[in-house]
């Protein structure tokens, strides 16, 4: 089980993957109460943040069934990934990893002169690399 999200500064979603599907809205509390965890996390780290060039957050909060990790932009994109805390083989540093390959692929929907910033992500290139991840993660 696992979720990927990312959300604009304001918090609006950009991008929503749950694997498997039918699992959508039962991450969304979840999903939703680690915003004002990033939030406060930001807030905490004032500006260190901007200066840092490490952006991962780390494990936000972990639950009996899953754990709640954060990575945030330099443009303030929150990105959320939620693994199933049974998955003892995931560590910190497969995590950091998958949240820059994320930002990566973020990245280069960025620079899609056809994009507009703050839109949702419709592109079948990072469907494919999310749901490569994911299936890594389950």
């Amino acid at each position: 089980l696992g979720r990927c999200d990312l959300f604009c500064p304001q918090n609006y979603p950009l991008y929503i993957r749950s694997v498997p599907t039918e699992n959508e809205l039962k991450f969304h509390y979840t999903v939703h109460t680690s915003l004002d965890v990033v939030d406060e996390k930001i807030s905490a780290m004032g500006k260190a943040l901007v200066d840092q060039r490490e952006l991962y957050l780390g494990l936000l909060y972990p639950t009996e069934d899953y754990k709640v990790y954060g990575y945030v932009t330099n443009s303030k994109v929150k990105f959320v990934m939620v693994v199933d805390s049974s998955n003892t083989a995931l560590r910190d540093n497969e995590i950091r990893s998958m949240f820059r390959k994320l930002h990566n692929s973020y990245t280069d929907i960025m620079c899609n002169p056809f994009y507009n910033p703050g839109d949702r992500i419709h592109s079948r290139a990072f469907d494919t690399m999310v749901n490569s991840m994911m299936m890594q993660v389950c």
